[in-house]
């Protein structure tokens, strides 16, 4: 790797900014200070800037509770952004993986390892992912049972051109419903329910595969993920 690269990357640095402070002499490999940006790096090699000890940022996997009012998009807008929840050098390589909607709170995965988060979202996998709805109209008797059916079997949404992969509803009472989906789709949850003639009030991802959101978490909290919960996918 070339030198400029390597303290873009495990700095704060720019490959500009980089080739400036290697300019400057501020930078020393092997006890030896370093001027050329060009310069090819063993493994080996200790890198230090203005005398701090250089390392590469490794690939990480977080675990955040979004908290409503927070959208999931890499370019700001009207909202705060997941990824600046979360405090880690280069944060911004953090991609979410897969989506929450600005209302919709919980669970939410991001990662700088584009190979893992694939495994994560890939269709093929189908890993379930489980919400806990709050209605805006009272679910309960035949309606529910014909709801739970129709989710079990698939629903046309409105712009789709197949229906949903089953699904399994839980009735927790009247106006909370527990639903899992095994893919996904533009708001899907929130679109199956309007098309039983119902709406979402509110909406909490509550697990994705296997990894549950942590119970210690407050939204907006984060942590890293374990090298168990890396590996469960």
């Amino acid at each position: 790797m070339r030198l400029d690269r390597f303290l873009s990357e495990s700095t704060e640095m720019t490959r500009s900014l980089s080739k400036r402070a290697l300019l400057r002499g501020e930078v020393e490999v092997n006890g030896e200070r370093e001027k050329k940006a060009a310069r090819h790096l063993a493994a080996d090699d200790r890198v230090t800037w203005n005398g701090e000890r250089l390392a590469l940022v490794g690939l990480r996997y977080v675990m955040l509770h979004k908290p409503e009012g927070v959208e999931c998009t890499a370019r700001r807008g009207l909202y705060p952004r997941a990824v600046e929840l979360i405090e880690l050098p280069k944060v911004e390589r953090l991609q979410t993986v897969g989506r929450l909607d600005v209302e919709t709170t919980g669970l939410l995965l991001l990662s700088d390892d584009g190979q893992w988060s694939h495994r994560v979202t890939s269709p093929r996998r189908g890993s379930a992912k489980v919400y806990r709805a709050t209605l805006a109209r009272p679910l309960e008797g035949g309606e529910a049972e014909r709801a739970v059916a129709a989710f079990a079997e698939g629903i046309l949404l409105e712009g789709d051109n197949a229906p949903t992969r089953p699904a399994e509803l839980e009735m927790l009472d009247s106006l909370e419903a527990r639903l899992t989906v095994h893919e996904g789709r533009y708001h899907q949850v929130r679109r199956m329910f309007a098309a039983i003639g119902n709406h979402v009030e509110a909406l909490h991802r509550e697990s994705v595969g296997p990894l549950v959101l942590d119970a210690d978490l407050a939204p907006g909290e984060w942590r890293e993920l374990t090298a168990d919960e890396i590996a469960a996918f």
